[in-house]
């Protein structure tokens, strides 16, 4: 009887065997998707983070020679464009420095720094990221005392 038994059960073992690769390269898989999800999810908050230093980098430099609040203005901000000089360097950072952002160089993602009502400055990023379909942008809005 033990025998008969056996020899029903023959290649069982390689089924399971077979199951659990199944599974554990599910597994596998699984782990390899969130890894990329993860990487994209650190790259965008970076940018973010550089285009919100970028942003409070100009408003310092506003505040510091507020006196001529007027010159830093530009729509869009280019590297030979409208705006003073600080403007233009701040630009010439954005497109080719150390923290440059990913598509700033296109028409469409330029930098916009706009002047308002009661000493208000807008400073308005935009960005697309490698292999991204969509603009991202970051809004600074500030207000310079006299």
């Amino acid at each position: 009887m033990n025998i008969q038994l056996r020899k029903k059960q023959k290649g069982s073992m390689l089924l399971e065997a077979l199951i659990a690769i199944l599974i554990f390269s599910m597994g596998i898989l699984a782990l390899m998707g969130m890894q990329a999800t993860a990487i994209n999810t650190v790259s965008e908050s970076k940018y973010r983070s550089d285009a919100g230093f970028l942003a409070n980098r100009i408003i310092g430099q506003i505040w510091a020679d507020r006196a001529n609040l007027a010159s830093f203005a530009c729509n869009p901000c280019t590297t030979t464009g409208t705006g003073n000089v600080d403007t233009r360097a701040w630009a010439t950072e954005i497109q080719s420095g150390a923290l440059q952002l990913p598509g700033v160089t296109d028409a469409a993602n330029q930098p916009i720094i706009t002047l308002g009502a009661s000493n208000q400055v807008q400073v308005q990023l935009f960005w697309q990221a490698p292999n991204a379909t969509a603009q991202r942008n970051h809004l600074v809005i500030a207000y310079i005392n006299g």
